[in-house]
């Protein structure tokens, strides 16, 4: 009796293969998470190239299709989570230099520095200055864990309330700034 063992791995002309058939509909998977082709087609041929490392690993038997959307789609996600900015428009202003004269009009510069102060004043003394640190003094969240002996996670925490807390009390601004900006 012949022995009848189950082929694993991918040969080089499966490889080729797979590669032509599926590398399209995952750049355009991918594409719908990241909304960047050119980001997409680099998260695709990532996935390809560790597919390619382990291809002596794979098992024939298992759907290989079904492996590689799964894993642009986690790639995906965690280039989303990399990438992820904590900015908002209203927060990024230099409050004391308005180059926006429909601003100007709707608040007078220092109405408009008041109610971001007063909003900033409701914050947490440690989340205002954490903010403060990241929005002011340009620190990046690492050097900010780093001079006030705390996790980059905790930072991140400390910003994320910051950003609601903000959002929440100057929302109306927000949409004013936003319609001066042209951005709606």
């Amino acid at each position: 009796m012949p022995n009848q063992e189950k082929h694993t791995g991918l040969s080089k002309n499966q490889f080729e293969q797979l590669f032509k058939n599926q590398f399209g509909h995952l750049c355009n998977f991918a594409i719908q998470y990241v909304q960047d082709k050119d980001n997409a087609q680099d998260i695709c041929q990532r996935v390809f190239v560790n597919l390619w490392e382990k291809r002596a690993e794979v098992n024939m038997d298992k759907s290989i299709k079904s492996y590689l959307f799964t894993a642009v789609k986690n790639r995906c996600l965690n280039h989303i989570r990399d990438n992820k900015k904590y900015r908002s428009k209203v927060l990024d202003l230099d409050c004391g230099d308005f180059e926006i004269a429909e601003v100007e009009d709707f608040f007078g510069a220092a109405e408009l520095k008041t109610k971001i102060e007063n909003a900033l004043a409701l914050l947490p003394e440690k989340c205002r200055l954490v903010f403060e640190m990241s929005r002011y003094q340009g620190l990046k969240y690492r050097e900010i864990a780093e001079e006030l002996d705390i996790s980059q996670k905790t930072v991140e925490a400390h910003m994320s309330k910051a950003m609601k807390i903000l959002r929440a009390h100057l929302k109306d601004l927000l949409i004013i700034l936003l319609i001066c900006n042209n951005i709606l």
